[in-house]
């Protein structure tokens, strides 16, 4: 896989990135899966600009998103339903029955996640699938200690997760929920493209993990470095605890190329 070390708005190149994908695609419809999470944000705005230029459609583009809280309504505004169409489907030109977020309030969790699991098959599965990195390494809510070959599930979120979302629940932890709906690590290595996002120096330590030679479910994003055709995106201050060879590697080619994207191979 490839570790991508970037001066660069990582939400514009990440918008770059997969509207160069849907337009070379010979698939029809291209699948995307879909994170949410602040580092999103700017991707999808950078989308939005795109699409309403008339320089991307997305009326060929199937979505699945990586999860959704157990018991939160739609229409809440930390739903991950609200987060996606606020930030995305209400600014392009996605058909409704092309969007797939999975289901918080199911009468019967088990059965939405097989059936969403299904439904991704029936798609051809996932062209492309995007994300972004937990402080602790987790992917989508998959923390540490999931299997790699894990599928969509309902899972008991840490309380390390709780803490770091409260931030958006007004710093309530007893207002976050405790249980969501998500992908497993296998759902997501089965894509045929991988792209995951990290920013910040809070996301340094699981960044510095995964330029390590070990891979181990204690560090679900490790499970990357299995896949075939996977990128990893960070900024700066996410690249800023590597060590040995990745360290030596980087400090080489931001010398030799200032302004310019660094890419690792892992």
């Amino acid at each position: 896989m490839k570790l991508i070390i970037t001066k660069h708005n990582l939400g514009l190149w990440a918008a770059n990135h997969i509207s160069a994908r849907i337009h070379q695609a010979e698939k029809n419809p291209f699948v995307l899966g879909l994170p949410t999470g602040g580092t999103a944000e700017d991707m999808y705005a950078a989308l939005s600009s795109l699409v309403q230029n008339k320089k991307l459609s997305f009326q060929n583009v199937v979505t699945f998103n990586m999860d959704e809280y157990v018991g939160l309504a739609p229409e809440h505004d930390q739903s991950y339903h609200y987060f996606m169409n606020h930030h995305l489907f209400s600014h392009v030109d996605a058909p409704a029955e092309n969007i797939h977020i999975l289901n918080g309030q199911a009468e019967d969790l088990t059965a939405e996640c097989a059936a969403y699991e299904e439904k991704i098959k029936q798609k051809g599965g996932i062209d492309l699938f995007l994300g972004g990195v937990g402080q602790n390494g987790h992917l989508a809510f998959n923390e540490p200690g999931s299997a790699f070959d894990s599928r969509t599930r309902a899972v008991q979120l840490t309380q390390n997760t709780i803490e770091a979302n409260s931030r958006f629940f007004n710093n309530d932890v007893r207002s976050v929920p405790t249980q969501a709906l998500s992908v497993g690590i296998g759902t997501i290595l089965d894509a045929k493209e991988l792209l995951f996002l990290a920013n910040g120096p809070k996301k340094a330590q699981a960044v510095a993990q995964l330029s390590k030679g070990e891979i181990t479910p204690q560090w679900p994003i490790t499970a990357l470095k299995t896949h075939a055709n996977a990128i990893m995106l960070v900024d700066e201050e996410a690249a800023g605890l590597l060590e040995g060879k990745a360290k030596e590697d980087l400090l080489r080619q931001q010398q030799e190329n200032p302004d310019g994207d660094w890419i690792l191979t892992l």
